[in-house]
């Protein structure tokens, strides 16, 4: 069980400032949901953790337990225990699910397994996933569903087992029964060895994924947090309501 502590991260794109002073913690065993309106920088703050060039951190600290995130390339801070799912996973023809997965798994965790070892192991966590075995056998994303690319993300996940997971707006595209399928997939995961950072526009998806702590981000800060009781507020007023308390210095 690891905590991720981000304290007053300040990330630049392309020279703008998007995130401008965040601080947030999710504790192993939590599950906290990030919900904003368009361009408040969700996304920036997930792919800046994750460690992609484009956003620059110019300030701050991002730690995963007691490592520094902010010293490690990309792939050592997935072997630290770091999960980013993407918002739109990239399609790569010619390269079976099942390579992939094999390639990922032994990189992550430093094992050396062979085919017949590995796919005992994907089997497991696909059955749990009530996932078709022809699926590890198709191309990476090519010809894939919004839900069946959103579900391999998961199983990914469950493959990898990470400390952290971030999940970056999983619900995009997905129609309802698809929804229940990945919040099934990330509901079985969880425990007190996973703390789970769910980024989403929709309190759908909340209803499906509990979250412990609901935080509102805006221009680039957390500027409210509460119960799950506060996804079901935006819900129903939208976000002028804290832009205008924001606005009075009535962040919390």
């Amino acid at each position: 069980m690891a905590d991720l502590v981000i304290r007053d991260l300040h990330v630049s794109v392309a020279g703008k400032e998007v995130i401008k002073g965040l601080s947030l913690t999710v504790k192993g065993g939590e599950v906290h949901a990030i919900m904003g309106p368009n361009g408040t920088g969700k996304t920036t703050l997930s792919m800046a953790v994750a460690g992609h060039p484009r956003y620059e951190i110019t300030s701050g600290e991002v730690w995963l337990g007691d490592q520094n995130l902010l010293e490690m390339s990309v792939d050592e801070r997935a072997r630290a225990g770091l999960f980013l799912a993407f918002q739109y996973p990239a399609e790569i023809p010619g390269v079976p699910v099942k390579n992939y997965l094999r390639q990922i798994y032994n990189a992550v965790k430093g094992t050396d397994l062979e085919v017949f070892e590995f796919y005992n192991i994907m089997m497991e966590k696909m059955q749990m996933m009530k996932m078709d075995p022809s699926f590890a056998n198709r191309h990476l994303n090519e010809g894939f569903s919004g839900g069946e690319k959103k579900r391999h993300e998961i199983l990914q996940m469950a493959l990898l087992e990470p400390k952290i997971a971030i999940l970056d707006e999983t619900d995009s595209g997905l129609d309802i029964d698809a929804l229940k399928i990945v919040s099934e997939g990330v509901n079985s995961l969880r425990g007190p060895e996973l703390g789970v950072l769910v980024i989403t526009h929709y309190h759908r998806l909340l209803e499906y994924i509990k979250p412990d702590i609901v935080h509102v981000m805006m221009d680039g800060r957390i500027v409210r947090s509460g119960g799950p009781e506060l996804a079901l507020e935006l819900e129903a007023k939208g976000y002028d309501w804290i832009r205008s308390e924001v606005s009075a210095g009535k962040e919390v």
